[in-house]
């Protein structure tokens, strides 16, 4: 069985994914159940402190509960004793027969852990690939062209050129989104249509600039950080890793601004080197970052990636997508 931490990680994905002996959610649960150390026990078992799990363990000692002997009887424990901010609805503590999922937050960020067995991962890896991946960079490899890709998640789509049987995808990940209240309630990732990876940067860059105040942040600020005449995004990404932790981007300011110009702007906000541990892998079909920000935040996400990549490896894009939509990869499932 999996457990995977969406956190402040020190890994390039900000996420923690573990392996435990277990077969079900259920097993782990109680065989944790009457620990005498409850976070001790959780810190030997997922490699660090999971923030307010330990909480149920410590109910469980104080009050005597009994160990659940069912899948519905730790639901109903979890939802009675388990520690999590901010869950005005009840809907912050979700487990299925397969898969327990878990938001909460640490009064700086917001956070979500998962347990998925092995079943669950074999039945939804359109849902799970991303989750529990945990080795950096993702696989580079990609579809001759005619591939088709059908993503069947959330997106925004941002018109710049005409239909087209191919696309290129924008996910950014980040503990500070410029447009929604948490790090968890992300918007959702950006669709170009009609475009491919190779030439992105010319068709974002001529783009006209009175159109581009309509546009979603993340795709202003990745215009922005392209240098007049550059074919290549990923050396535009490449600058992304030396702007500074999360200041204002001028590129997402409410002005009509010639490309030249604003490109000039971002240049004077970046430092001259990326900041120590940041990664930057660039490919002709996939163009991924994690951006260091420091060592409280650790890093934040960048991928660029068009159908012929996406179509080489349907599930990590797909889920991929989804984890940039909601906290919930079983999110739209009448149950898991």
């Amino acid at each position: 069985m999996y457990f995977v931490c969406r956190w402040r990680e020190e890994s390039p994905f900000s996420k923690r994914v573990v392996t435990v002996p277990d077969t079900t959610v259920l097993d782990w649960f109680r065989r944790g159940w009457g620990h005498d150390d409850p976070q001790g026990w959780i810190e030997s078992e997922l490699g660090e402190d999971v923030y307010g799990l330990d909480s149920i363990f410590d109910e469980a000692q104080e009050r005597h509960l009994p160990r659940p002997e069912t899948v519905d009887e730790l639901r109903d424990l979890l939802k009675e004793h388990l520690w999590v901010e901010g869950d005005d609805d009840g809907t912050f503590i979700r487990l299925g027969e397969h898969a327990l999922r878990v938001r909460t937050d640490d009064d700086e960020v917001d956070l979500a852990y998962y347990f998925v067995d092995e079943a669950a991962a074999a039945s939804s890896p359109d849902r799970l690939a991303y989750l529990l991946h945990d080795s950096w960079p993702l696989p580079a490899d990609a579809a001759a062209s005619g591939a088709v890709f059908e993503h069947g998640a959330p997106v925004r789509t941002v018109h710049i050129a005409p239909p087209g049987p191919e696309s290129v995808f924008s996910v950014r990940l980040s503990w500070d989104p410029s447009d929604t209240d948490t790090n968890l309630d992300l918007a959702g990732a950006l669709v170009f249509p009609g475009l491919t990876l190779p030439g992105f940067a010319a068709d974002l860059r001529a783009a006209d600039a009175t159109d581009t105040r309509l546009w979603p942040p993340d795709a202003r600020l990745l215009r922005a950080l392209i240098a007049p005449d550059e074919v290549n995004v990923g050396v535009a990404l490449e600058r992304y890793v030396r702007l500074p932790g999360y200041d204002p981007s001028p590129a997402n300011l409410d002005r009509v601004l010639a490309h030249d110009e604003i490109h000039r702007e971002m240049l004077e906000m970046m430092t001259p080197e990326p900041s120590v541990g940041s990664l930057i892998r660039s490919d002709p079909h996939l163009v991924q970052v994690a951006r260091y920000i420091d060592d409280f935040f650790g890093f934040d996400q960048w991928f660029l990636f068009d159908t012929r990549w996406a179509a080489a490896n349907q599930d990590l894009a797909r889920s991929l997508l989804r984890y940039a939509a909601h906290w919930d990869p079983y999110d739209g499932m009448p149950s898991e």
